[in-house]
């Protein structure tokens, strides 16, 4: 039976605590259920908006139409051999408790992407990834409903065609498929410890911890803690803005002029600038009107100080690109959905 609820506050399932309203709105936990669902009136005859988390999206107003919360639960285990396991987690599963899930097992590759928020089945839309990892790293396949043909599918990692911050999901195929459920590839020894992106050596020496899994996570999640604020406690959606990819060129430019830029390599004659760093020295760090503001302690994080409508955010993150633009002319894109 499908429990429709109309005129339905999604304040509590955003982690930007907006409170904007959807016309219908429904919890789907199971595959059954999402086949009954497309098949339904209030399915065909509205807009829909697919929630998981709730931490990749803006709301700027309410939704008119149907917004569905995924909440596919559960997860398997399977031991290949000495050296591999194969992990499948439900969509609707948090992923930072997967992460200390997987930890707990002994198995290493999740663990620099602690403390990511969100839900595993929008893990591979995004392509979630900190401290040098990706999930594409780790990713051996996903199960997804096809809404144009209505049958359930499988994609392996070539057919996600992963990106930085990007797949199939967001680009070609966006709004066509629904995941349910997501398969990793992970190791029980041997493992591949990435300790060199970002802080994690000094903040592992500083505590005086030897590289592991268990202690990369550690360090992983102090670092987080210490930039970016628990939704909880003030409303924000982690980082707002993908860090830009630029040409090698661009780069020599752009550390000519700022020999403190930070940047990676990105491959392919490509350079990835930190985009916290371009906002905090374009002059927005700590920046607030109202409550739309940018994070004292991480200029990547906008945030929500309480009443802040989703608009007022928007605007503020237009204002900061404009900036950006103007100051360094490196175009900033923003990593959450505005909706």
């Amino acid at each position: 039976m499908l429990d429709f609820k109309r005129n339905f506050s999604l304040k509590p399932f955003n982690t930007f605590g907006l409170d904007e309203k959807a016309h219908y709105f429904i919890t789907i936990s199971e595959e059954a259920q999402l086949e009954e669902l497309v098949e339904h009136p209030i399915f065909k005859e509205n807009k829909v908006l697919w929630l998981g988390g709730g931490s990749n999206m803006l709301l700027t107003q309410a939704f008119d139409g149907l917004v569905v919360k995924l909440e596919f639960k559960g997860k398997e285990l399977e031991f290949i051999n000495d050296e591999v396991a194969r992990l499948w987690s439900a969509g609707g599963e948090n992923w930072h408790d997967l992460v200390q899930w997987t930890i707990a097992q002994g198995l290493g590759g999740l663990e620099n992407l602690s403390l990511i928020p969100g839900n595993v089945g929008t893990a591979p839309i995004q392509n979630i990834g900190a401290y040098g990892v990706e999930l594409k790293d780790h990713f051996e396949s996903l199960r997804a409903f096809d809404l144009q043909e209505k049958r359930w599918v499988n994609f392996d990692r070539e057919a996600c065609q992963f990106g930085y911050r990007q797949s199939i999901f967001k680009s070609s195929a966006k709004g066509r498929y629904v995941v349910s459920g997501v398969g990793f590839r992970l190791k029980r020894r041997n493992y591949d410890l990435r300790t060199e992106y970002g802080a994690i050596g000094a903040k592992l020496e500083a505590l005086d911890l030897e590289p592991s899994i268990e202690n990369i996570a550690k360090a992983v999640i102090e670092i987080r803690q210490s930039k970016l604020p628990d939704p909880q406690e003030i409303g924000n959606s982690g980082s707002f803005f993908k860090n830009p990819i630029v040409s090698n060129q661009d780069h020599q430019r752009l550390k000519g002029e700022h020999p403190d830029l930070v940047a990676y390599p990105a491959g392919e004659g490509k350079m990835k600038l930190a985009a916290g760093w371009l906002i905090e020295r374009a002059g927005w760090k700590g920046y607030r009107k109202g409550d739309a503001g940018v994070h004292n302690n991480q200029a990547l994080v906008l945030v929500n100080y309480g009443k802040a409508r989703g608009a007022e955010i928007k605007a503020l993150a237009e204002a900061i690109q404009e900036s950006v633009y103007r100051t360094f002319a490196v175009a900033l894109e923003a990593e959450v959905n505005i909706i």
